[in-house]
């Protein structure tokens, strides 16, 4: 009861508030805000549903068991040393563009930047839930960027208090994916995945319920982090910021388009060999894939990828989202995205199975539709 009278004054408070107050817009396109991404404790019930994604690596779950204060101290001293190499600067980085994606290329090991570009993540606030350094990939969950709810005048005055009543109605993640150039240079690639969430009507046009679906991925959220990343590697937020800005966009050009044959399908690009394969890695980011393991020397990427029509709907949003089992983990099966070099500028993508042959199939076809959709045009 005591409870209750103290919340009613703040309630009042609030209507009185926003009744005599507008929203106030965005002080600017890249002011980003997860930290409290961190804070959340237990299942998020706010994340959006239906979007495959892989386990975070076991190898670094923490496990029931007894320690002594010496393995302690050993572990302690091994992480004090990664991380401090952390801030010493790294020389040789700089920004490529190619249209709207943008990479970061470092003079430096594939196996010294990932501890590093790890930490990076989870100070901005993020889980993450791959965490593979043997495929160099990783991935955060889903968090809200609370620099998109405006600061109004309730939320100046009240501060946390009211914090959570607010939500911004939309979702990011990030995948990083560290790809080995040579043995001293890496390239690395922060792709960002959106979702919106959207008002179901009924016939009357009133709103019944709301969903979570897929929203535009945002270039300009790519480079920022590439930004700060740039920064968290040692070089200046002047000298970054630079960089990024410095980078021109080359002209666009016709380089991919899909090709179906009788029952098979597949991608034409004309491109070469390292454009083309930096290119399916970048859509396969960008799309619902998850990226298991890849070989360069063969042209093989090993995905796992689920047909989204091959998902019933019947179980509900919160209960594919939160249930037991989840239908798209059980369905998502392996294959091989094949790049394939045809001459000096021509390459062409297909689809295999798990054992190197076509997949002339539709989860096949409609896998090459979705990458072929992220692909440069």
């Amino acid at each position: 009861m005591r409870s209750a009278l103290l919340i009613l004054p703040i309630a009042c408070a609030v209507i009185t508030l926003t009744a005599c107050s507008s929203f106030s817009s965005m002080t600017s396109s890249d002011k980003i805000d997860y930290k409290k991404s961190g804070d959340v404790r237990g299942p998020n019930l706010a994340l959006p549903p239906d979007l495959v994604t892989a386990q975070a690596d076991r190898r670094f779950v923490v496990q029931d068991g007894q320690a002594t204060m010496s393995e302690y101290n050993q572990a302690i001293k091994k992480t004090s040393q990664i991380r401090s190499n952390v801030l010493t600067g790294i020389p040789g980085m700089k920004i490529e563009r190619d249209g709207n994606r943008r990479w970061l290329v470092v003079d430096k090991p594939a196996a010294e930047l990932y501890p590093q570009v790890k930490d990076f993540w989870q100070e901005n606030g993020f889980l993450l839930v791959i965490d593979s350094p043997s495929t160099g990939i990783m991935e955060t969950d889903w968090a809200e960027n609370r620099a998109k709810i405006p600061q109004d005048i309730v939320r100046r005055t009240l501060g946390r208090v009211l914090d959570t009543v607010y939500d911004s109605g939309e979702r990011d993640k990030y995948r990083t994916r560290l790809e080995v150039q040579k043995p001293d240079l890496t390239e690395i690639y922060i792709t960002h995945k959106g979702a919106i969430e959207t008002p179901v009507k009924d016939n009357s046009g009133a709103m019944i319920s709301t969903q979570w679906t897929v929203r535009p991925t945002d270039p300009e959220l790519e480079a920022i982090f590439l930004t700060r990343l740039m920064e968290r590697l040692g070089m200046t937020q002047e000298q970054a910021k630079a960089q990024v800005a410095a980078t021109t966009t080359a002209p666009k050009t016709p380089r991919a388009k899909l090709v179906e044959e009788g029952a098979t399908t597949r991608i034409e690009m004309s491109s070469s060999f390292d454009r083309a394969w930096r290119d399916v890695g970048l859509a396969l980011d960008r799309s619902n894939f998850t990226v298991e393991d890849r070989d360069r020397s063969r042209g093989i990427y090993f995905v796992r990828y689920v047909n989204p029509k091959e998902l019933g709907d019947s179980r509900g949003w919160f209960g594919r989202t939160f249930g037991k089992s989840n239908d798209a983990d059980k369905k998502a099966k392996l294959y091989r995205v094949v790049v394939q070099a045809r001459g000096e500028n021509q390459v062409v993508v297909l689809v295999q199975d798990t054992d190197g042959k076509p997949e002339n199939t539709a989860t096949g076809n409609q896998l090459l539709t979705t990458l072929d959709r992220q692909l440069i045009k």
